[in-house]
């Protein structure tokens, strides 16, 4: 169990997920990742983003905590700088890989009723908000 650090950036009635396509499993998750040692879920957060997303994000609100494979943090962010879609994380730069693959894209907020989000309570606070 490893504990993580998650992005939600909304624009324009859009939030950034990463689609994953893993075998037949098609689901979608906010940007975020493992908090690694010394860092706090804030700064695992920022770094994730920039990983993931290829952009710097500036904090400004924690979201809420899941349980489920030890704590995951989610925080309301925005993008401050980068350009999005260039990522540099290991995941992207793998060719061959177990994980299967990743695609960061803005998504409807109004989709994530209707498509696989995880955790799906995360995506259900934020329906509820709008």
């Amino acid at each position: 169990m490893r504990n993580r650090g998650s992005a939600i950036i909304i624009q324009s009635n859009k939030v950034v997920l990463i689609k994953r396509v893993k075998g037949d499993c098609v689901y979608f998750v906010f940007p975020g990742g493992g908090i690694e040692e010394g860092e706090s879920p804030e700064e695992a957060t920022k770094r994730e983003a920039l990983e993931e997303l290829g952009v710097h994000i500036r904090i400004i609100d924690e979201f809420g905590e899941v349980e489920f494979n030890g704590t995951q943090y989610f925080y309301l962010a925005e993008i401050i700088d980068g350009i999005f879609g260039t990522g540099q994380g290991e995941e992207f730069l793998e060719s061959e890989s177990d994980r299967g693959t990743y695609h960061p894209m803005w998504v409807e907020i109004n989709n994530l009723a209707t498509i696989n989000v995880k955790p799906k309570a995360v995506a259900d606070k934020i329906l509820s908000f709008l």
